[in-house]
């Protein structure tokens, strides 16, 4: 059963979530290790595969780092919950198939460390210690999709059209620089 991660205050940036001096590599497991280090220094050392964060308002706000997204995900943090998100942290949340579920009042329903169980097709989240159902904003199925294949590269591949046809890599843009003519060698 997933444990609960309380982080109250409104506006972590991602800075918080993955400090900039840590933007070496793009490899989850490294980036993990310091995730909300910032915020919590304790919290990679208490989080388990599977827990969940749930987060004040505008959760994600700051710099559109993905990496956000991946020191969550390879910490083991399979959702975080919030009142709403940054727009770009929830496209990015979406584009790696991770879960940004948006739910009014989440914060006063849980401490740091209740257990939670997640209907996602339902769209709640309960409270196992008190009981207390939430609703959260239903998951696009597009997104759902996205985040069964493991993001939108994995989803992509699954759904590509067929390869094009090598005549159209030779059409006149390709070969001389969108349709301006190319410079002929004499």
């Amino acid at each position: 059963m997933p444990r609960v991660h309380v982080f109250a205050r409104d506006h972590i940036n991602t800075d918080e979530i993955i400090p900039a001096r840590h933007l070496t590599t793009f490899e989850e497991k490294e980036l993990a290790k310091y995730a909300m280090e910032d915020y919590d220094r304790d919290f990679v050392k208490r989080v388990r595969p599977g827990d969940i964060i749930v987060a004040g308002a505008d959760f994600g706000c700051g710099s559109s780092r993905e990496h956000a997204v991946w020191a969550l995900r390879g910490a083991g943090v399979t959702a975080v919950i919030a009142p709403n998100f940054a727009r770009i942290y929830y496209r990015n949340s979406i584009n790696n198939g991770f879960l940004a579920l948006e739910c009014d009042g989440i914060v006063g329903a849980f401490q740091d460390g209740d257990d939670a169980e997640i209907d996602l097709p339902g769209g709640s989240i309960t409270n196992t210690r008190t009981g207390q159902v939430l609703k959260f904003v239903p998951v696009p199925e597009f997104a759902l999709d996205v985040q069964k294949a493991g993001g939108w590269l994995e989803y992509m591949r699954d759904h590509m059209p067929a390869p094009l046809e090598a005549e159209h890599l030779e059409a006149r843009s390709a070969q001389a620089g969108h349709g301006h003519p190319g410079r002929t060698e004499s």
